[in-house]
């Protein structure tokens, strides 16, 4: 009887959300994805007295005040140097998850936030602006190893009928830790003259909760096994997460995939750049992540309190109006879980392009006609561009990306996926103060022109993966790629085929 249900499970049995794969679902995101978000919009509320921090420091050190061009200069780096340490941060994904494992990445990937919040909680009491510039650094490199390893490890410990709807939790506790630091930035809470480096600070909580309690949870069965070779070890991971006994059928689609992934190799991120059969692929990822990145977004959070000054909302009103953006932002974000399998991905990337490139356009006519009731449009067009954001440019690209590639050329896709993102991230945060003084309200005419750009891209480049098995979806991309891809009979690996470098292969192993 019981080897009746070891042969029926498998194909009866859907996956369900237990509760080891929630718990670890949600300490992983809390204790990573949470501090991205946290750590993006930290600086924004107390920017005024964090700049009158280092205007003090200064004068004490040299005897005179800090001139205008140089404070702008430090305050650009203070927020900017967080992107940078994120694009560190994504080199060192693929040599950690293969030596650490994933679960093994996250642990030690705390290093780079409690050292980083200590620096930043002490930094007023050793009187130096460099200590948090430094810090942001380290607390960057968090924030990029943890943007691409937790949808790695959630992907690996999913059940497949689950992937699409945990795979968008990371980018919502992304959003809830921009809510956070929104709230905790209000003048009588933390953003004020005493509270800014107990705020700074609090990045390492989630943390040390994570060092507590992730290790009580199990490794990728799909790393333990195909990577480890430890067959047992995947196997009791698998059960835990699953909550049944039964896991063969799981374990033995592990092994073909190991065998495949053995035939056709791991790829690098050179051989990725190479490979004729992934370019549309490659290219893809990076102009969503340049569009997701370059859009505008980081812009508004970076720099939402100065935006809505600008548009003549009063001093006091301004911390409740950004508390507000956050709140529609995790709405947003909450929504887009329940209908990215239900909408398409394709379909909510367009609808959000094409939201925040008319919002865009709007708060340019807003901020430029400051008449009376402007700065309610204002604010409108902030709250219009976030839940065009929300439902598709943010959350998106990582699933698109999981879905493009195999698990041989995914680790590779990542890594080049991070880069784009942070470097992109980079550059927004560096070149958005100076774009902001120099072309005033037009420089959202700017994010609006590579939100239409990322939008056409989409529109003609990028096929419909809803519903499609990795097969199905390099299918859509062979024809653009001008390569084949052919099934054997007796194996699932997909084979991409060119005749000219299939012919050349011959002659070289043919005796």
């Amino acid at each position: 009887m019981g080897d009746v249900m070891t042969i029926e499970d498998p194909a009866e049995k859907k996956g369900r959300l237990t509760l080891v794969l929630a718990l670890s679902t949600l300490i992983a995101t809390f204790g990573s994805s949470f501090q991205y978000g946290f750590n993006v919009a930290v600086v924004n509320s107390p920017a005024p007295f964090m700049q009158g921090f280092y205007n003090a420091t200064y004068q004490e050190r040299y005897g005179t005040p800090i001139e205008d061009s140089f404070l702008t200069l430090l305050w650009s780096l203070t927020v900017s140097m967080y992107p940078l340490g994120g694009f560190f941060g994504s080199l060192m994904v693929a040599p950690l998850v293969n030596k650490l494992g994933r679960k093994g990445t996250l642990l030690f990937n705390n290093i780079f936030s409690i050292v980083p919040a200590i620096m930043m909680g002490v930094s007023e009491v050793a009187g130096s602006y460099e200590i948090i510039i430094i810090a942001r650094i380290l607390v960057g490199i968090c924030a990029g190893l943890s943007s691409n390893v937790v949808p790695m490890y959630l992907g690996e410990i999913s059940p497949k009928n689950l992937r699409g709807a945990i795979g968008i939790v990371p980018q919502l506790f992304i959003t809830v830790g921009i809510l956070t630091a929104q709230v905790f930035g209000i003048r009588h809470i933390l953003g004020n003259n005493t509270g800014w480096p107990v705020m700074l600070a609090l990045t390492g909580i989630p943390a040390v909760i994570e060092l507590i309690f992730l290790p009580w949870f199990p490794e990728s069965p799909r790393y333990m096994l195909i990577q480890r070779a430890d067959e047992k070890s995947a196997r009791k991971a698998l059960q835990r997460l699953r909550g049944w006994e039964n896991v063969d059928a799981e374990l033995a689609e592990m092994r073909l995939e190991d065998q495949s992934e053995r035939a056709e190799g791991r790829l690098s991120v050179l051989n990725l750049c190479s490979f004729r059969s992934l370019r549309w692929q490659l290219v893809s990822i990076i102009a969503m992540n340049m569009g997701q990145q370059l859009s505008g977004i980081n812009g508004i959070y970076y720099y939402a309190d100065s935006i809505f000054s600008s548009a003549g909302v009063r001093e006091n009103d301004i911390q409740y109006v950004t508390v507000g953006t956050g709140t529609v932002n995790v709405f947003m974000t909450i929504t887009a879980v329940f209908i990215v399998e239900a909408a398409g991905r394709k379909l909510l990337m367009l609808c959000g392009f094409g939201i925040c490139c008319a919002a865009c356009v709007l708060l340019t006519i807003a901020l430029t006609f400051q008449v009376y009731w402007m700065p309610h449009v204002s604010i409108a067009c902030v709250i219009i561009y976030v839940i065009g954001h929300a439902i598709g440019p943010s959350p998106i690209p990582y699933v698109i990306t999981t879905e493009m590639f195999r698990q041989s050329s995914r680790p590779a896709a990542f890594m080049v996926a991070g880069s784009v993102h942070w470097l992109s991230n980079f550059t927004v945060g560096l070149v958005f103060p100076f774009l902001e003084k120099g072309l005033g309200a037009y420089c959202f005419i700017v994010f609006a022109f590579i939100c239409l750009a990322t939008l056409i891209y989409i529109w003609v480049v990028i096929p419909e993966t809803k519903n499609k098995t990795f097969l199905e979806v390099s299918q859509l991309f062979s024809k653009r790629n001008k390569t084949e891809i052919v099934v054997e009979a007796t194996d699932t690996d997909m084979k991409d085929l060119d005749a000219k470098d299939r012919w050349q292969e011959d002659q070289r192993v043919t005796p």
